[in-house]
């Protein structure tokens, strides 16, 4: 039978590498001799045979049962053979019993060696008792033979020794390798199952640096790992500038550190959207100021980036000059782009929450927006009917004329109250945008502004426009619009409010509402939103809605010269792409 082995057995090889030197040895020896014929020498092609299939055997790692007495006893066989056949004694390869001698040495050591040194003396003095005078050669011969038995013997002993060792410490090596391989696989599982169980952003940070270290040092002893001096950080974009998410050996003036990421490694891993190895880290613009990185020889910087949508940079950095290698560089691209994914998660969970809070706000805007609304115009205009008809009542007994009046005034006061109810309902849920769309729905909103505000709206809508956009994307769009005007007609004493409505490029439209007004100061009006002034908060409606179909908006206004408010409104996620990166390109 055969079995295969995961590794080879260097005592084989050791013992095909001898036998293929002695079989060298016999055919010299026999071509000096002049003997080297085909009819004597068939058992050295027997020899040579049977080590060519035990080379390759050895080299597909298979080995025989009873492996090494197969072995012994053949090479007896074989070169006891071909021994009697060269003529003993006699012969020019007289000493071919040096060949089982050495395969014994190596497989048994001195025993075997001693054993089958013993076993060819045998053979050899049975040689020299059939050719008259050559008994007492054998004896000589018998007995250096024994003695080179014991030599070889003794000698293999040391080499299989030192072999064993050697293989001792490769096995050890071996599985401390196949161990760290697989602290490392299991740390790479345990961030892939923490990141992908957690939505908080500074769980996420940390499990990243935490694995990160573990992976890269994955020493059983706890002491070494924690005294290792690897430097890690995660910095995260927040108001445009790099800052510190979480970090490991950094001080606490450096946590308070921010980067404009701008020029040097920062820069490069940014730009290049791929992750860069670096030295000198103490001579880098932005990353020198960092204490905890001056001791620092190399580095390793992977940028936080999906798409176009770039979060940060997590940087590595070691005292030694080689830490970094191809290994470790491969296990921080896998960690970064699992982190890269968490990231993204925690983000969108975090924009959710910030949405379901943002459209909690907006709500609770627009029901006290409908509180002022109904304070300011019909409640007001309900309030001074009632007092204009008991004003009437008792005009009634004393001057009918004047009471007439009066009831004439009362009945306009009523028609005007009920425009601005019917207006109010209108922009409330306006049906004629579900039956016939945003077009119809703009003008009759403009239509509806000078009936019962006498303010001109004028409306140009490109109707290929407003075909390419959804009905949800209608309905953001018109109260923009409502919100805008709105705001141009109670703060801007615009004579003109202008709606405009048309495709500016492939897959994106632009929406442009303009007054000519007073105008006023955008970034004054910007900086009161803290006040909660009703101008900038109209300035946060229509941005809030203008980020709810993923348009770009821009309001252009200064004092005496009018304002208008654009917004792009992308029509594909392509064009949500191009346009949004074209904002941070210019950014």
């Amino acid at each position: 039978m055969m079995k295969r082995f995961e590794t080879p057995y260097m005592a084989d090889w050791f013992a095909i590498s001898l036998r293929w030197i002695m079989l060298v040895g016999l055919i010299v020896s026999l071509g000096l001799g002049q003997q080297l014929d085909i009819g004597s020498t068939w058992s050295l092609g027997l020899m040579i045979v049977w080590n060519l299939g035990m080379t390759a055997l050895a080299g597909l790692n298979i080995r025989t049962s009873f492996h090494r007495r197969l072995n012994i006893i053949v090479d007896l066989v074989l070169t006891g053979a071909f021994f009697l056949g060269q003529g003993g004694l006699r012969g020019p390869a007289f000493w071919v019993g040096f060949l089982p001698i050495l395969t014994a040495s190596i497989y048994f050591e001195i025993w075997g060696a001693l054993i089958v040194s013993v076993l060819f003396s045998g053979l050899m003095i049975y040689a020299g008792a059939q050719v008259e005078g050559d008994l007492p050669l054998s004896f000589v011969v018998v007995a250096i033979l024994i003695v080179l038995g014991v030599v070889f013997g003794l000698l293999g002993r040391s080499l299989m020794s030192h072999m064993r060792k050697n293989r001792a410490l490769w096995v050890d090596a071996e599985e401390k390798k196949r161990a760290i391989q697989n602290e490392r696989m299991r740390a790479i599982y345990e961030l892939t199952s923490t990141l992908s169980t957690t939505l908080s952003y500074k769980r996420v940070l940390d499990s990243a640096l935490d694995m990160s270290a573990a992976a890269l040092n994955p020493d059983p002893d706890p002491e070494k790992t924690v005294s290792d001096p690897l430097v890690g950080v995660v910095m995260l974009f927040n108001a445009g500038k790099l800052r510190i998410g979480s970090a490991r050996r950094f001080t606490n003036a450096d946590m308070r550190v921010t980067f404009d990421g701008a020029e040097g490694i920062l820069k490069r891993a940014l730009d290049e959207g791929e992750p860069i190895m670096f030295n000198d880290i103490g001579y880098d613009h932005e990353l020198g100021r960092v204490i905890a990185l001056r001791n620092c020889t190399s580095g390793y910087c992977f940028p936080l980036r999906s798409g176009f949508n770039v979060y940060g940079v997590m940087l590595f950095a070691h005292p030694e000059p080689n830490y970094f290698t191809s290994e470790r560089t491969n296990l921080l691209d896998i960690i970064g782009r699992q982190a890269v994914i968490a990231i993204q998660n925690a983000r969108l969970y975090q924009d959710l929450v910030e949405e379901k809070e943002r459209m909690a706000e907006v709500y609770e805007e627009a029901r006290k927006k409908l509180a002022r609304d109904l304070h300011d115009g019909p409640t007001q205009s309900v309030a001074a009917m009632a007092m204009r008809l008991n004003i009437a009542r008792r005009m009634m007994t004393k001057d009918v004329k004047s009471a007439d009046d009066e009831l004439v005034k009362l009945e306009e006061l009523a028609h005007r109250t009920t425009k601005e109810i019917r207006h109010m309902l209108f922009t409330l849920r306006p049906l004629i945008l579900e039956s016939q769309g945003l077009n119809a729905a703009i003008q009759a909103m403009a239509d509806k502004m000078m009936e019962t505000f006498s303010q001109q709206v004028n409306v140009e809508i490109d109707e290929r426009a407003t075909q390419q956009l959804e009905m949800g994307k209608q309905g953001v769009i018109f109260y923009i619009i409502d919100e805008a005007v709105n705001n141009a007609r109670k703060h801007a004493q615009a004579a003109i409010i202008t709606v405009r409505l048309r495709q500016v490029e492939p897959g994106v439209v632009l929406l442009e509402i303009a007054d000519n007004g007073v105008g006023f100061d955008v970034q004054a009006v910007a900086q009161n939103y803290d006040k909660r002034s009703s101008s900038s908060l109209g300035m946060i409606n229509l941005r809030e809605r203008a980020e709810l179909v993923n348009g770009l908006l821009n309001i252009d206004s200064s004092p005496g010269k009018g304002t208008s408010v654009q917004v792009y409104i992308p029509l594909t996620e392509e064009a949500a792409d191009r346009l949004h990166h074209a904002r941070r390109k210019k950014a």
